[in-house]
């Protein structure tokens, strides 16, 4: 039995959307790089990076943003998260993190570590009805593996499967930067998410 937290930051293989005038692959860096930093941050957690669907030009390109030591490997586009999950290694419980959360608060982390000791899973939702992370006690229950959950996937999905009433325990709410009206969202006057705010000053 083993007492070890993981927290896995997932990112896309590709770059996906960016504002206008930003290369989508320096935005997905970006976005990862403020995201891997907050996580890297926190107390008494072991960090690793996931890669969707990753060739060995993406894995170096995230490997490069990691401090040494971090394992960064790939994980299958259809099962990201519990890829993720799996590969992390022995664990009392792990928490996937999305990449675009670059302002992401530490804390909230903590909070699903905490929901995890009585729930199947935790997830901190975005305000746009997915879901920002994804925390997975081990062994991972039946139900999740049979649900595969990413974090694209509506909350309303997990609440229609899970077995019990607390199977899905819930952190406090948190926003992705997934179009251009999400970056109103960030707080200029909030320390970190320095990549994301350096690409965001210059086209």
């Amino acid at each position: 039995m083993t007492d070890r937290r993981v927290v896995v930051l997932v990112v896309p293989g590709t770059g996906t959307w960016a504002p206008p005038g930003r290369d989508a692959e320096a935005w997905r860096l970006a976005l990862a790089e403020d995201t891997y930093e907050v996580l890297a941050a926190l107390d008494r957690v072991d960090v690793a990076v996931a890669v969707v669907g990753a060739d060995e030009s993406a894995l170096e390109s995230v490997s490069a943003l990691t401090w040494p030591g971090t394992p960064v490997y790939a994980v299958d586009a259809a099962r990201p998260v519990l890829d993720a999950v799996e590969l992390a290694g022995p664990a009392a419980a792990v928490v996937a993190v999305s990449h675009d959360v670059p302002d992401l608060p530490g804390l909230l982390i903590g909070k699903l570590f905490r929901s995890l000791s009585t729930a199947d899973i935790a997830v901190t939702p975005s305000e746009d009805g997915t879901v920002a992370a994804i925390g997975v006690r081990l062994p991972t229950a039946d139900w999740v593996s049979a649900a595969a959950p990413t974090f694209d996937t509506p909350l309303a999905e997990l609440e229609a499967v899970k077995p019990r009433r607390h199977a899905v325990g819930f952190g406090p709410g948190w926003h992705r930067l997934r179009s251009n009206a999400d970056i109103a969202r960030l707080d200029p006057g909030l320390e970190g998410w320095d990549a994301t705010r350096s690409l965001l000053r210059h086209a």
